[in-house]
């Protein structure tokens, strides 16, 4: 994957942001943390963002609308991104299971399907939450 270092200053000011958030943030989001910072547009940070889930250091959360850090350092992983999305505090956990990613890499394969990225979304309740009765 990229080393940080070749990151511009805003794809490194939008990446600390989802990277220090406790949940994931919209672009509207990320750029109300970062107004102070001198981004000032939707642009620069959809800009920043597309760039960042290029390089796979950010993940989009299409369920969301929103984005995530990726929780593997600097995105050091490839295929499958898998996240747990409580639906009553907003957590969001990312994981990776071989064996699914094993059975769609041979669906794939079988079928002549060329997949450019697999994000699965699971919506549901956290540990917490259920421990809680949120």
């Amino acid at each position: 994957m990229s080393d940080p270092h070749d990151l511009t200053r805003n794809q490194n000011i939008v990446l600390g942001a989802l990277s220090s958030a406790t949940g994931p943030l919209s672009a509207y989001g990320i750029l109300d943390q970062v107004r102070g910072e001198g981004l000032k547009a939707p642009l620069q940070i959809y800009r920043a963002l597309d760039r960042l889930v290029e390089m796979g250091l950010v993940h989009r959360l299409e369920s969301l609308n929103a984005f995530v850090a990726c929780a593997h350092a600097h995105g050091d992983h490839e295929g499958l991104a898998a996240f747990a999305i409580c639906e009553s505090c907003g957590r969001v956990d990312e994981f990776a299971d071989d064996v699914v990613e094993e059975r769609l890499g041979a669906w794939s394969k079988a079928t002549g399907f060329a997949p450019e990225r697999t994000t699965i979304e699971i919506r549901g309740h956290c540990a917490e939450c259920v421990r809680t009765g949120r």
